[in-house]
């Protein structure tokens, strides 16, 4: 459960929105930022895709790292 899957979306070196898997949505940190996110928010399966990724890639890897630990 401590495990989140984060994707941050950059434009010209600034962070423009960020999907956390723990809030499930997409954050705007800029105006078109905030745009953007409600319009990928609004789209259901964009978001499960990307909270799928949560178990495809960081759950499949996370006995990987703890090995090298």
């Amino acid at each position: 459960k401590d495990i989140e899957f984060i994707r941050s979306n950059y434009y010209n070196k600034l962070e423009i929105a960020r999907f956390t898997s723990s809030l499930g949505r997409f954050v705007g940190y800029t105006e078109f930022g905030v745009k953007q996110a409600e319009y990928w928010n609004n789209i259901p399966s964009y978001i499960a895709a990307l909270n799928a990724q949560k178990g495809t890639v960081c759950l499949t890897n996370v006995g990987i790292d703890y090995q090298t630990v």
